[in-house]
């Protein structure tokens, strides 16, 4: 439904977009990741005509969307901000892009109380937009982006200004909600959780370009690069020679996966990956930090060479800071990452 060829995009001298290819299929929710300046928001501009490429070409079924403006993409934009119009109540701005496509009166209003009741706010066409929190009003916004029937809903960080728990809870109904509609998403977010919760596929982004494409599983258990797996917030990386089913390291030989690429490469062991036992069995360390996660305890653990490790303990196995433990590695959490 939506490809990108090519797309480049430049700001004076700096090449915001580096020739990216990437195709959305039809009923599809791709989430596009990265960190300030990787490019993701100039991708959503250069494929809503917002920004166009200097090189390279959108297509929308097939079709070049170079000759049309904004308004005759067919797409529906929704932003950080909501961009609500504040004297207007919540039915006026969820009817907005009905009425400029001149749908007549009595379908816009129809068509309104079925969103607002979809996104959860039956009965509000008449409240003031002034009046609602700010998850009512990404609500109106998301109603009124879906008001027109849009071939391809764009979304960038349209959770963003809202607290964690309000996020954790929408981005759940949003991906509940696109799947009843059957509606084809591409969105922007820097947040890892928010992306991988709502995606069928993960988009990472490094200077305007694609880093890894992939299902939330596939880049999860297989950063591509040590780029990826610390973006994704990863810290247990070192530099290793591969030999056989083990890797040397500052911390010792760390077994990895059958199959690994073999000679120099980077090492990755995710914090559950990292187990822990007598002080006499495996690498020594010094227990450090202790962070409580919810569900489980993130301690630092200092080696007497080597950086750091993270590891991730059980509330009631987790050992006392100063505390001296044993190290071990479980090869099936560790991942053979090319150098650099």
């Amino acid at each position: 439904m939506l490809a990108v060829e090519s797309a480049t995009v430049r700001f004076g001298k700096r090449t915001a977009l580096d020739a990216v290819d990437l195709d959305v299929a039809d009923h599809e929710i791709v989430c596009v990741l990265g960190p300030s300046g990787s490019g993701k928001s100039t991708l959503l501009r250069a494929v809503a005509g917002l920004r166009p490429p200097d090189g390279g070409r959108v297509l929308l079924d097939g079709v070049d969307q170079a000759p049309l403006p904004v308004h005759r993409r067919g797409l529906g934009l929704m932003f950080q901000d909501h961009q609500l119009f504040p004297h207007r109540d919540v039915g006026a701005n969820v009817a907005f892009g009905l009425r400029m496509h001149g749908v007549p009166r009595a379908e816009r209003e129809s068509r309104t109380e079925e969103l607002l009741e979809l996104v959860g706010l039956p009965g509000a066409a008449r409240r003031a937009v002034a009046a609602l929190s700010g998850g009512e009003q990404q609500r109106v916004a998301l109603a009124r982006a879906l008001a027109p029937r849009p071939r391809l809903l764009m979304l960038d960080e349209p959770l963003g200004q809202l607290d964690r728990g309000l996020r954790e809870r929408l981005v759940v109904e949003l991906r509940t909600l696109f799947g009843r509609l059957g509606t084809t998403v591409l969105a922007v977010t820097h947040d890892q959780g928010e992306a991988f919760a709502l995606a069928d596929r993960v988009v990472v982004m490094r200077d305007g370009r694609i880093a890894q494409d992939g299902s939330p599983l596939e880049v999860w258990q297989r950063p591509a690069s040590a780029f990826v797996a610390r973006f994704l917030g990863f810290d247990n990386l070192v530099e290793a020679t591969v030999t056989g089913a083990a890797a040397d390291t500052v911390w010792g030989k760390v077994p990895v996966p059958g199959k690994s690429p073999q000679g120099r490469c980077e090492v990755l062991v995710r914090p559950a990956g990292v187990l822990l036992g007598d002080a006499a069995d495996g690498l020594r360390c010094t227990v450090g930090v202790r962070t409580f996660r919810g569900h489980h305890v993130t301690v630092a653990l200092h080696p007497a060479d080597g950086p750091a490790l993270e590891a991730e303990c059980d509330l009631r196995d987790t050992p006392d800071e100063g505390a001296v433990v044993g190290v071990t590695f479980d090869p099936a959490e560790t991942v053979v990452l090319p150098r650099g």
